[in-house]
C-alpha cells in the first residue's frame, strides 16, 4: 500500500508533467523553468527536434512551435517509479499538430515521455527528458 508521502510524490510528478504540457499547448515558455531543472538534458530527436540543455531547447521551442497554427499534448498511462529524491516517469502522448493553415494539413504524434526527476526545495523538476515516438502520420 502506498504511503500518504507516496502518494503526494506521485500527484505532485504528474501534476509537473501536465504543466509541461500545458505550458506548451498555451506557448508560455517561462513557464518551463517551474519544470525543468536549469541544466536538464532534453532529447526531441525521435520527432525532428533537437536535443540539449534546457536553455538551449528551451529557446528553440519559443522559435519553432509558434509556425504551428495548432496542437496539444493529452498524456495517459503515468507510470511513476519513485526512489527518495529522484524518479523515473513513462508517460504516452498523443499530439496532434496542425502543420499548415491554409490547407489544414494535420499531424498525429504518438510518443512516449521518457522522464528522470529530482526533488529540489522547490518542488520536483524534470532532469531529463527523452521523447521516443510510437507514430507520425500527416492527414
Amino acid at each position: 500500500m502506498l504511503s500518504l508521502a507516496e502518494i503526494s510524490d506521485r500527484l505532485e510528478i504528474q501534476q509537473l508533467l501536465v504543466a509541461y504540457s500545458t505550458a506548451i499547448d498555451g506557448r508560455d515558455f517561462d513557464a518551463l523553468d517551474a519544470v525543468f531543472t536549469p541544466d536538464a538534458y532534453i532529447d526531441y530527436r525521435e520527432s525532428g527536434g533537437i536535443d540539449g540543455r534546457y536553455p538551449q531547447v528551451k529557446a528553440w521551442l519559443a522559435e519553432v512551435l509558434p509556425n504551428f497554427p495548432a496542437y496539444s499534448h493529452m498524456l495517459g498511462n503515468f507510470d511513476i517509479r519513485i526512489d527518495g529524491d529522484s524518479a523515473t516517469a513513462r508517460t504516452i502522448c498523443f499530439n496532434p499538430m496542425v502543420c499548415n493553415a491554409e490547407t489544414k494539413q494535420l499531424l498525429f504524434v504518438g510518443l512516449w515521455y521518457e522522464d528522470a526527476l529530482t526533488r529540489t526545495v522547490d518542488g520536483w523538476r524534470m532532469t531529463r527528458r527523452v521523447e521516443v515516438k510510437c507514430f507520425d502520420k500527416f492527414l
